[in-house]
């Protein structure tokens, strides 16, 4: 194996542990330690029982008689509950309520709970489990998309958005393309399976550590299930080891289930489930089966497209209503199509109610218009790259989108100059044409992918966030805020914004647990909004304590410097508070502090931010639901052996819009991992379910996430530079989720490795997962069709 070259990583200045821009991750030295403290490191004492959850072997049946005196009976067991025990309600669906906590009566996946047990260690609970006899009645399960539509089950009504005339356009058309794409499931796959700790309080309080995305819907839920007020229910989060969405609304269920143990044995409780049963309990990315109709015109400019999504929600509906809707947004990806249709319809099934992840739907609706564009191209005979660039969204023209949104200050013609350039991708593009003209076997594939991505929550109310900021008489800082930790870098982001705004230096500055005690009514650290919305909540906070700091300032500089001072002119930088423009004349902010506590000046402030002007008519399809737009590209060049279906990924080059960057080392970060996430599911990571609905893949040795070898041997990212965002946290773009799609490079550079093999005249069969079988199987058909 070649080495691999991170090239971006040159270009990286020395780091500045002061520049708040600059910083290592927060948790570094804790993590490399082991010193950082997640749920399953917690110990409360010999007081602690550990939680079990029993759950359906069966995807489809009713529940004729559950047994458990046998259980209860076993020495240690301290507590079985079941659906009758449940002192309030027994739901847990996010939106609508149709997820029971416990099944009562029947059973709609491998997985569904049915009942908890609190035992003195594990060992003593799955001996417990054992001993619990549950009949079942099976019923024929719906095992996929193709026979809930034939049994008709929808989880909601379809949706519809659409701009243009569609039908005129397909009818008088020259080019059409018509086919069918599928996009498989994925699982989240976090280091930190689900884990919470509860701990009852007095006066029916309860303390509920939680591995959480959204502590404050975590706090509903419990609230809920415990039949008593969200104000006696304290949700904290210190960090995630990793959720990618799987922990939005789906830790829920495990903080739930502890509650209602930890309620009913007075003792704080603990459920940290183990990987194979988080594989097999939780739900996953949704699999779409999309149908396409298209047409162009002999320049490759794309004219209509209609499209029909139909996802698998699962069980439940969970938040398979906004993912859909998020598919129907982003079916145009980066492209101005004047006429277009698509509409989205979620179907129930006996799985796991599927839910968030990375991407939230944009994915499997981007994948549809890539692979248009791909067999534009084809049926052209030109270059992808050129069809993608001739059908871009501009500034000025071709810039409003289907949803009616108009599209300000587009950088995609920025993007792909600056990523031609640097992959030299004519010359890539000529290398890779010789290669296969000369290799039968081996063929080598090259794409250009772009991604555009609106940052917002599509549900308007969402995209509101709080802060708490404490300044202490020695002058140092504590900051809470409504976002969660997960390994991306949050809290290391809004350090480096605190310290910005108050002039000191970061070690000055701790940013403590999400807590719902400090920060009520918070929304989800989801939809890439986490320090957008959060820093400027945390700014806001700050801003009113400088305001507050200001004329106390200007009065200690005029005493001590006898110069007039206005308070508007006060700054705070360098660990000192200084009148502008001289910073010469300044007073400490330790010392400021100080004197503003003799003072009786309030130290203390809340901040809150929602974001602005969005707003979104479900019914007609418009209205503006995103603050911003997100943008990137990817090249990516790949060797394929046609014989063995083995792949390898020899060079990515990726051009990155983040506005200004909060933080470079952490955006980076989040690009390369956003982008072999991308990678997994685009190419390895196929789930398998039998004909009984029961996960096969439900294990590392059997579900294959992307390991160091599919790493591209050469790796380029690089920032958009000089690319403000204006009306954001300091002028910067969020950075989570949209590298993920820039993974649709590797996608069609192996499709166009494939096309090769028939010399770009047959158009591949291609699906994701793009696995060793897909790939074979396509290669084959075009052997087939070519003998």
């Amino acid at each position: 194996m070649k080495p691999i070259k991170l090239l971006n990583h040159q270009n990286l200045p020395e780091l500045k542990i002061n520049n708040p821009k600059e910083l290592r991750h927060q948790s570094a030295e804790q993590h490399v330690t082991g010193e950082s403290v997640y749920i399953n490191d917690m110990d409360f004492g010999g007081r602690m029982l550990h939680g079990l959850v029993v759950y359906s072997k069966y995807a489809h049946a009713l529940i004729k008689t559950i047994d458990i005196s046998g259980a209860k009976a076993l020495s240690g067991v301290h507590a079985i509950v079941t659906a009758t025990d449940i002192p309030g309600e027994n739901q847990m669906g996010p939106v609508v309520h149709d997820e029971p906590c416990l099944a009562a009566g029947k059973v709609q996946f491998i997985g569904q709970a049915i009942a908890l047990i609190a035992a003195e260690n594990d060992d003593i609970a799955r001996n417990a489990e054992k001993l619990i006899a549950i009949e079942y009645e099976p019923l024929v399960p719906v095992l996929s998309i193709a026979e809930a539509k034939k049994l008709n089950t929808p989880l909601m009504p379809q949706r519809i958005i659409e701009s243009g005339n569609v039908e005129a356009e397909l009818a008088c058309s020259e080019h059409t393309i018509t086919g069918t794409l599928e996009t498989g499931a994925q699982e989240h796959w976090y280091l930190e399976t689900q884990s919470c700790i509860c701990i009852p309080g007095e006066a029916g309080q309860i303390h509920v550590y939680s591995s959480t995305q959204h502590p404050s819907e975590t706090q509903a839920i419990v609230a809920e299930v415990l039949g008593i007020s969200n104000n006696l229910v304290t949700v904290e989060t210190k960090r995630m080891g990793g959720a990618f969405g799987g922990k939005e609304t789906q830790a829920n269920h495990i903080a739930a289930w502890t509650a209602l143990l930890a309620r009913a044995t007075n003792r704080p409780v603990k459920i940290h489930l183990f990987r194979d049963d988080d594989q097999i309990m939780t739900g996953k990315r949704h699999g779409f089966l999309s149908h396409y109709k298209a047409c162009f015109d002999g320049t490759g400019k794309l004219l209509a497209l209609d499209v029909e999504l139909n996802s698998d929600g699962g069980a439940a509906l969970d938040l398979s209503g906004a993912i859909m809707e998020r598919a129907l947004f982003h079916i145009d990806n980066a492209y101005y199509i004047p006429n277009i249709r698509v509409t989205g319809k979620v179907w129930k099934t006996n799985y796991p109610p599927n839910t968030a992840f990375r991407g939230f739907g944009g994915p499997q609706g981007m994948a549809v218009v890539e692979t248009v564009i791909d067999r534009i191209a084809r049926k052209l005979n030109k270059d992808a790259s050129e069809i993608r660039k001739l059908n871009f969204y501009q500034n000025h023209k071709n810039h409003i989108t289907h949803y009616g949104q108009i599209i300000k200050d587009c950088r995609l013609e920025t993007i792909y100059d600056k990523l031609i350039e640097i992959s030299d991708y004519p010359k890539l593009r000529a290398e890779v044409n010789a290669f296969n003209n000369s290799n039968e076997f081996f063929k080598k594939g090259l794409a250009l992918t772009p991604v555009k991505f609106g940052i917002s929550f599509t549900t308007s109310f969402l995209n509101q966030a709080g802060a708490l900021v404490h300044i202490y008489k020695d002058g140092t800082v504590q900051v809470n805020h409504g976002g969660t930790e997960m390994g991306q870098g949050l809290h290391t982001k809004i350090l480096g914004i605190a310290s910005n705004e108050l002039g000191i230096d970061h070690s000055s500055i701790i940013i403590t647990a999400t807590n719902t005690s400090k920060v009520p009514n918070t929304s989800a650290t989801a939809a890439s909004s986490g320090s957008d919305l959060n820093g400027m909540a945390v700014k806001n906070a700050i801003d009113k304590l400088k305001n507050r700091l200001r004329p106390l300032a200007a009065k200690i500089i005029q005493e001590e410097y006898q110069v007039i001072a206005d308070f508007d002119k006060i700054d705070f930088e360098q660990n000192q508070v200084f009148l502008r423009p001289a910073p010469e004349i300044s007073i400490d902010f330790k010392a400021l502090i100080l004197k503003a506590y003799f003072e009786q000046i309030s130290l203390s402030a809340t901040g809150y931010y929602k974001a602005p002007s969005l707003f979104f008519d479900r019914e007609k399809g418009k209205g503006n639901p995103f603050h911003y737009f997100a943008y990137g590209m990817a090249v990516s060049e790949v060797l394929l052996d046609t014989l063995t279906a083995y792949h390898k990924i020899t060079k990515t080059y990726i051009v990155h819009d983040v506005g200004s960057t909060l933080n470079k080392r952490l955006d980076i970060g989040q690009i390369e991992g956003g982008f072999i996430q991308g990678v997994g599911w685009c190419t390895t990571e196929q789930i398998k379910w039998n004909d009984k609905g029961f996960l096969l893949t439900h294990s590392p040795d059997t579900y294959k996430i992307p390991g160091v070898r599919d790493i591209p041997e050469i790796f380029s990212v690089e920032l958009l530079e000089n690319a403000p965002n204006l009306n954001t946290i300091h002028n910067s773009k969020a950075v989570g989720e949209p590298p993920f799609m820039l993974a649709f490079s590797v996608w069609l550079a192996i499709k166009d490795a494939i096309s090769a093999v028939g010399g770009h005249q047959l158009e591949p069969e291609f699906n994701i997962p793009a696995t060793n079988d897909e790939i074979i199987l396509s290669i084959q058909k075009i052997k087939n069709q070519l003998s």
